[in-house]
């Protein structure tokens, strides 16, 4: 049975997740204020969540929420209460890696979809088959699964159970985040959501009897960022995870900012929208997807685990340093009297040209005539992010729109 895979997006944000709805997004991923992987995300407070929980069913997106720490003891009464609150919310499907949570989730809120987290490094169709056998509806894969191991895992699971797969964004160097570098060299534990990246850092050796004296450390001829892996890109094999049998397509980033969001989520949208059209259009368009996938903030991209365990040349890079095409100024809230208003994320001036950015794949040139403050007091530059203006543009942008500017 052909399947018609789920884009999933990830949220930090109440500001994000609207984002993610108006530029494709089929279901988005949230994490509250506690209990998910991503203590440093902005992560939603209780009435953001039921906020943007109201919007994206009004679009008729679907939501899930991560609850997947690995719990310590002391967390338990604190997940419990969590889980009563998100029982009134009522999202679509809690991400759960740690199976006493998964068992209060059943107890307090059945009715909510249970899907298992890649944290429980899901490796083989045993592994789903007990899930199942729990209740769960839906399993991520880990990211350390090939196509061909996927494919045997969908043969071998009841068709109504979900494979859900990572398919673009950050990897990390250990299985789907069994890390403990962070928790060494910080106190940071990445278990809990609060991971530092270590693996992005920069290592050399210092030999005992020569302290102070650092040696670099070569892999090899490019360079010594020994655990620093690519970011993970499949938009070139759309077809093959479509014919795998994977419900659902995941992107990373539940810590980026909702002009990556937008990119990745219109670029995606296309491409599947092109390929339940005609493989051929898929094709043609290949170009494009390449170039807008470009655009947002990222490594160097790689296919990962997918077409069998990657060699130096796919999964470990020689620097650890984001390549960042455009900057992101803002997103449009309203338009009042041909003018837009935004919260500012970084500084532009009046007569520099931005672009506007479309959910339906355009991007407009525009020049900027006029930025006033919430008075409508003139200003020459926007320097201080974070602050609602109002700004006039040569041509005619809309709500959600999305405002950037290339990189300097």
């Amino acid at each position: 049975m052909a399947r018609h895979p789920e884009l999933l997006i990830p949220a930090s944000s109440l500001e994000v997740l609207k984002t993610a709805v108006i530029f494709g997004a089929d279901a988005v991923y949230i994490g509250g204020e506690a209990f998910g992987l991503r203590a440093k995300a902005k992560n939603f407070s209780s009435e953001d969540m039921r906020e943007g929980i109201v919007f994206a069913h009004e679009h008729n997106v679907k939501v899930y929420v991560t609850v997947n720490i690995l719990a310590h003891n002391r967390d338990l009464p604190g997940v419990r209460e969590y889980l009563r609150e998100l029982k009134i919310m009522a999202p679509d499907g809690l991400i759960i890696a740690d199976p006493g949570i998964f068992e209060m989730a059943k107890e307090i809120c059945p009715e909510i979809e249970r899907h298992i987290s890649t944290q429980a490094n899901n490796t083989n169709y045993g592994t789903y088959r007990f899930w199942w056998k729990q209740g769960a509806k839906r399993v991520v894969s880990a990211r350390e699964l090939s196509l061909e191991e996927i494919r045997e895992i969908r043969e071998n699971i009841p068709e109504e159970m979900e494979i859900e797969s990572f398919i673009h964004g950050a990897m990390c160097i250990s299985y789907s985040g069994r890390c403990l570098l962070s928790n060494y060299f910080t106190g940071r534990d990445a278990n809990q959501g609060a991971c530092t990246h270590p693996c992005r850092w920069k290592y050399a050796v210092m030999e005992e009897t020569r302290p102070g004296e650092y040696m670099p450390v070569y892999e090899n001829e490019r360079g010594t960022f020994l655990f620093n892996s690519k970011d993970l890109c499949m938009i070139e094999h759309i077809p093959e995870l479509v014919e795998a049998g994977i419900d659902s397509l995941k992107i990373e980033g539940r810590m980026k900012t909702a002009l990556y969001v937008a990119t990745v989520a219109r670029t995606y949208r296309k491409a599947l929208d092109d390929y339940a059209e005609s493989p051929e259009i898929y094709r043609k368009n290949m170009p494009w997807y390449l170039e807008q996938i470009s655009n947002c903030t990222y490594r160097q991209f790689t296919t990962g685990f997918y077409f069998g365990k990657p060699d130096e040349n796919t999964q470990i890079y020689d620097n650890n340093t984001y390549v960042r095409e455009y900057v992101y100024l803002g997103i449009i809230g309203e338009v009042r009297d041909g003018r837009c208003r935004i919260e500012q994320r970084n500084k532009f001036s009046v007569g520099e040209k931005i672009e506007i950015m479309k959910p339906d794949g355009n991007n407009i040139p525009a020049t900027v005539k006029e930025i006033t403050d919430e008075d409508g007091k003139a200003m020459e530059s926007a320097p201080h992010p974070k602050q609602v203006l109002f700004v006039e543009l040569d041509r005619e942008a809309d709500v959600y729109d999305i405002l950037r500017k290339k990189e300097e």
